[in-house]
């Protein structure tokens, strides 16, 4: 690669300290569940919700925000972007509510939205295609170092100050980049001025999701099941609405007329919703189950990101000479494989062989993640960056979170209203089991979007 600029140099230091950011808030947030849930005296449906909260307000606005940084400019949302997330990570800190907590992690996540979308785009708009493999696999490996230091740092910050330093080192770190971005990023040159947002689009998409992940933490009673069919059709509205308006925020002609970028995007979603949960599933199942503290399990629990950081840049690499669905397929079946070995989880499994397998998950997330958001961000013309920057996120945050809405419908149909200290091993265990199963299918289901997809090099970009 060529030797860069200064300001390539700028705007890769600041997207990948977000892309560092996000990933660390989520993962060491999780570590710090059993603390939380203990702090605040909350059911397990409620704990879910100081995860799904975030995650729910982040795919609310990432397909927004997306449009609105083609708009207005992609450097300009991101600093803004910046602000949000401080702020309200701060509050996260410094309140005793679980509901103030649950609230402010939703807007938490509005910030963060406006980071995630803007983040690659910002990238795509500085290097050239033939560069892009390799600095989206550093990109992506930023994602990977904060999934691996969120549980260890996570784990030590609670178990010797409290839960409320996790919020704390968040907000010092997110201020740093609101720093770097304020001093370094400079003003934005491509935007789309005759564009505009889709309002009613907007507020239709919000609706069908927020029904949906509500419906679904109350799956056992007849308003949950209500609200995940008011879901459903909300979203089928939503795309045939999207297939018919001028200014769509959703790109229903790019999945119609381009395989590349809409498989890619389907292979994303599953792979995420099936593999994000492993973490908030793992941490409950190492402190309730194996008795293990918060730095203990986290220092376990970094065995799979820590395999995906170092193996990611390679990964991006290898997707500028080798075909990205060939490597991501690889990489989809291993995953699948790995969560069907954490399904026969047992409380005598030892932690060698736990390691293993998250490493050995790792490797497949590593070998899919960076070829399949390469070949994304590569199907489409430069001047909509932000819009493809903005499916990707979305995918990503969809996947997350449904993800965990899935664990969050098996813990409402296994353990009821009980909290995690008060169900029976056994039983939680076995509720380990279906939802590792569920997960193990899903991803499989999965292998066949990426390999379908087509090749990505070699082709004409469609406009």
């Amino acid at each position: 690669m060529k030797k860069m600029t200064k300001t390539q140099k700028s705007v890769l230091l600041v997207a990948t300290l977000t892309s560092f950011l996000g990933p660390f808030i989520i993962s060491s947030v999780n570590i710090a569940l059993p603390d939380i849930e203990h702090h605040f005296d909350i059911d397990a449906i409620t704990l879910s919700w100081i995860i799904i909260s975030y995650l729910l307000s982040s795919a609310i606005f990432l397909l927004p925000m997306g449009k609105w940084a083609d708009i207005k400019g992609a450097k300009k949302i991101f600093k803004q972007g910046t602000i949000v997330f401080v702020l309200f990570t701060f509050l996260c800190a410094i309140t005793n509510s679980s509901i103030i907590l649950i609230i402010a992690r939703f807007l938490q996540g509005v910030g963060a939205a406006m980071l995630m979308t803007t983040g690659p785009a910002i990238l795509i708009s500085e290097f050239p295609i033939n560069q892009r493999g390799r600095v989206l696999g550093l990109n992506v490996a930023a994602v990977y170092i904060g999934l691996s230091v969120g549980p260890v740092v996570g784990g030590f910050v609670t178990y010797y100050i409290g839960w409320q330093g996790v919020f704390w080192i968040s907000g010092i770190l997110g201020l740093s980049v609101m720093l770097v971005a304020f001093l370094f990023l400079g003003k934005d040159e491509n935007k789309s001025p005759q564009s505009r947002m889709d309002q009613w689009g907007v507020l239709i998409y919000m609706l069908a999701l927020s029904c949906f992940v509500y419906g679904s933490s109350k799956i056992t009673i007849l308003q949950g099941q209500v609200l995940i069919i008011v879901g459903t059709l909300l979203i089928i509205s939503f795309l045939i609405y999207q297939a018919k308006v001028s200014y769509p925020i959703f790109p229903i002609h790019l999945f119609k007329t381009n395989k590349l970028f809409a498989y890619s995007n389907i292979a994303a979603l599953i792979n995420y919703s099936a593999t994000f949960a492993i973490v908030f599933l793992l941490s409950l199942y190492l402190q309730k189950i194996q008795h293990y503290s918060p730095k203990e399990a986290g220092s376990i629990l970094i065995a799979q990101p820590i395999v995906m950081a170092f193996l990611s840049p390679l990964a991006g690499y290898l997707s500028d000479r080798l075909e990205p669905r060939i490597l991501a397929s690889c990489g989809m079946a291993i995953c699948s494989l790995g969560l069907a070995r954490l399904a026969f989880l047992t409380a005598d499994t030892s932690t060698f062989t736990i390691i293993g397998t998250l490493g050995f998950i790792g490797l497949g997330f590593a070998l899919f993640s960076s070829p399949n958001m390469n070949t994304i961000m590569s199907s489409i013309d430069k001047t909509k960056s932000g819009l493809a920057s903005g499916m990707v996120a979305t995918m990503r945050v969809l996947g997350q979170m449904a993800s965990v809405t899935i664990a969050s419908a098996l813990f409402a149909i296994f353990f009821k209203n009980e909290s995690i200290e008060g169900v029976a091993d056994k039983l939680f265990i076995k509720g380990i089991h279906y939802a590792f199963l569920t997960f193990a299918f899903i991803c499989g289901g999965g292998i066949y979007f990426s390999m379908s997809r087509g090749k990505m090099h070699n082709k004409t970009i469609p406009e």
